[in-house]
């Protein structure tokens, strides 16, 4: 019979069972900062998404996703229900700056945070964004029910650093699907903005 004790041979069920419950507090805990929304008694709760630079309250199903809120609550348009599973990348907006899949964010999810749409990319003087004058420039789009998460996206492949190259662009830019294949004008509407982007 051996006297080795449980600590000596290694983790014991209970020391796993303690150290899965903390990695699943873990988060709960790192998203402690942002307000935690108002529940009401039907189940909706009260939450304020800051869109585009304003604060909007607004009453939801807790399942509502960000891009129903924006659409169906925001009347925000510009982000497209396209495969609402998160494959078609039209529904792709910033929040705090990286960009999200909309359909597959709950926006309760996402206050406290800084989300942008594509009505939000022009300046404050409605002067469009570099990146929405070159896919005009290029002709980045032909039927552009993608063109809105194209931009977004693209906008988004300058700032992280990932338009170094064609092939670089391409990787990058192959989670937002174009049906009518203008992915080569898109490329050359990224390589345009850039300069511009990276100047200022």
């Amino acid at each position: 019979m051996s006297t080795t004790s449980p600590a000596a041979d290694g983790p014991t069920r209970r020391r796993l069972f303690e150290a899965a419950a903390g990695l699943a507090a873990a988060p709960a805990i790192a998203q402690a900062a942002a307000p935690a929304p108002t529940v009401r008694k039907s189940g909706a709760v009260d939450v304020v998404l800051n869109v585009n630079g304003q604060d909007h309250p607004l009453t939801l199903d807790p399942r509502t996703t960000l891009l129903d809120a924006l659409r169906e609550h925001l009347h925000l348009t510009g982000s497209k229900k396209g495969c609402d599973q998160g494959q078609c990348g039209a529904c792709t907006v910033h929040v705090d700056g990286e960009r999200v899949l909309s359909c597959l964010t709950l926006a309760v999810a996402v206050q406290g945070a800084k989300v942008t749409t594509i009505e939000g990319l022009a300046g404050p003087n409605g002067a469009v964004h570099p990146m929405q004058q070159a896919f005009i420039d290029n002709d980045g789009f032909q039927c552009g029910y993608c063109t809105p998460g194209q931009i977004m996206s693209a906008v988004a492949c300058v700032k992280e650093g990932h338009a170094g190259s064609d092939g670089e662009i391409a990787e990058y830019m192959s989670g937002n699907l174009c049906r009518c294949a203008a992915y080569p004008k898109i490329v050359a509407a990224i390589k345009q903005a850039r300069g511009k982007m990276e100047r200022g």
